[in-house]
């Protein structure tokens, strides 16, 4: 939905790969996400219906669970080695397909362009960058493949989502935080993430764009597997029905988008919104389970608000 970090001021996508860029060939050492990093095993979250097609594409460090049907990901996860983090890399910031899908399949350039919308990793460029300065860079680049990207509203065109900006730094910030202050002991961490996508999602340029996007951590506490989930709200003005804002949209503009709202939910709720199989983490959830109604997704405002009471 990650899923999920705007880039600064990225380059465009190419209309196609890049004379010299990334051949299928050369993806083939890719190992991707490791199940068995923190020891427990934690799965890829796939679609719970069988009937849903996905194309496993393995980078390096992370996995991108990939719906051809959606031209978006269903899912990603990623292994994060918080000390063998590297903050010196250099950067190649420029978007591209992955040459082991069809471009049609994918969603590229034209989705983003001249409108109110950005990509945004759903895998942060800087989570899966460790290891040897090769392998750093290379998981660096990686991250900017459009299987990794998802449409998100721009912070630079609605002044009431840059206004409401604290949603998206602590969406942004989740995995440091987590980092420091959960995965202190040995800093490893397993995150997945991706859009919720429903069949009634607003389509624009050929791509139904999603609304929200959840992230689940999965860490060692205390020699035991935990977890939290988290969603990311890009719904249109909840203070009025959300399928008339998006009726109002202007033929040939994107849906109308609102400010980001963060929220700490049940592992199990982002298993059901976005019909994923989830593993053992729903049973590992650390969010206390007996949450009034009204108080089952907690709207965060800051990293303090983070329930961490399994």
């Amino acid at each position: 939905m990650n899923p999920t970090e705007p880039p600064s001021t990225p380059p465009p996508f190419p209309p196609s790969p890049r004379a010299g860029g990334p051949r299928r060939d050369a993806l083939a050492d890719r190992t991707g996400y490791d199940e068995a990093f923190l020891g427990p095993v934690v799965p890829l979250a796939l679609p719970a219906r069988a009937s849903v097609e996905t194309v496993i594409l393995p980078y390096t460090h992370f996995t991108v669970v990939f719906r051809p049907d959606r031209r978006l990901a269903a899912s990603t996860a990623v292994c994060i080695e918080g000390r063998r983090l590297l903050e010196d890399v250099a950067r190649d910031d420029l978007w591209e397909l992955d040459p082991r899908l069809p471009e049609e399949r994918q969603t590229g350039y034209d989705l983003y362009r001249n409108n109110g919308l950005e990509r945004a990793h759903l895998v942060r460029r800087q989570d899966p960058v460790w290891g040897t300065v090769a392998e750093a860079g290379q998981a660096h680049t990686d991250t900017f493949f459009s299987t990794n990207a998802v449409p998100q509203a721009s912070h630079t065109v609605s002044p009431e989502a840059e206004g409401l900006g604290q949603g998206r730094r602590l969406w942004q910030g989740l995995e440091t935080y987590l980092l420091d202050h959960v995965a202190a002991f040995d800093r490893r961490l397993c995150v997945l993430a991706g859009p919720v996508l429903q069949d009634s999602d607003p389509p624009y340029r050929g791509v139904q764009v999603p609304l929200r996007f959840w992230k689940v951590a999965a860490f060692m506490q205390d020699g035991a597997l935990a977890a939290t989930a988290y969603v990311l709200d890009q719904s249109p003005d909840l203070g009025r029905d959300a399928e008339r804002a998006l009726a109002g949209a202007k033929a040939g503009a994107p849906p109308p988008l609102g400010p980001f709202r963060t929220y700490q939910v049940p592992v199990s709720d982002v298993a059901e919104i976005a019909e994923l199989e989830l593993g053992p983490l729903p049973d590992v959830d650390l969010m206390p389970p007996m949450r009034a109604p009204e108080d089952r997704w907690r709207r965060l405002e800051s990293f303090e608000d983070i329930a961490m009471q399994g």
